[in-house]
């Protein structure tokens, strides 16, 4: 199995990790964009988790004159539906699979494993969580959209999934409505995703780290 490139943070380096968050960065960035926000959210010493952040291959971007830059897939219009290389998503999806089974291998649970992502990244863990073969603590989309809403195979070991969506009510880059239509979408599949707004761009602002806390140590608790 061979892994993308990842930037490995531990919450607590003093005490071996039993949970792992696995957290993918949006369009043009890479692993290190939220690898500094590990000690924003203020996790208690007891909770000893590894955040893995990926680096996305660099890939031509259709929408952004084919220049090659990191992206977990191709986003070919920018219309409503903001229609997207569903291969090259899906096969970012078995990368983050990947991820799950070294961290499984390493001893952690996959029921103590997160899924997190950021625009493109949300993108992909929609549909990787869903499809996992493995049962995961929970699955959280930042300023994202569901582009594979429509094909995504849901796998019996996660139709339970904890699931929470967060995005900024001013969004110029991903509209809020179509973070809102994640959630319809997911409701009609029989999840009871937790949806937060908060009044902000394209970005994450300190109440929704301070929520994402909330909910990790949550999720984390119940697995």
């Amino acid at each position: 199995m061979s892994l993308l490139p990842a930037i490995v943070r531990e919450s607590n380096p003093q005490k071996a990790a039993d949970a792992a968050v696995i957290w993918l960065h949006g369009l043009g960035a890479d692993g290190n964009d939220f690898a500094g926000l590990v000690p924003e959210l203020h996790l208690p010493p007891d909770l000893s988790v590894r955040f893995i952040f990926p680096h996305a291959p660099s890939i031509p971007v259709t929408i952004n004159q084919g220049y090659v830059m990191p992206a977990w897939y191709d986003i070919v219009e920018l219309d409503v539906q903001r229609r997207v290389d569903e291969t090259q998503l899906r096969a970012s999806a078995a990368a983050v699979h990947d991820f799950v089974a070294q961290q499984m291998a390493a001893g952690i649970d996959s029921r103590r494993i997160v899924l997190a992502g950021f625009s493109q990244g949300g993108a992909v863990v929609l549909e990787a969580g869903l499809s996992c073969p493995h049962p995961l603590a929970g699955l959280l989309s930042l300023s994202s959209y569901f582009p594979t809403a429509d094909s995504v195979r849901i796998d019996d070991a996660n139709r339970s999934l904890a699931i929470r969506i967060c995005h900024g009510s001013a969004d110029p880059v991903v509209n809020e409505a179509l973070g809102k239509h994640s959630v319809s979408v997911l409701q009609r599949f029989g999840y009871q995703p937790q949806y937060s707004s908060y009044p902000m761009q394209h970005s994450v602002c300190l109440e929704e780290i301070r929520d994402i806390s909330a909910w990790l140590q949550a999720v984390l608790a119940r697995a």
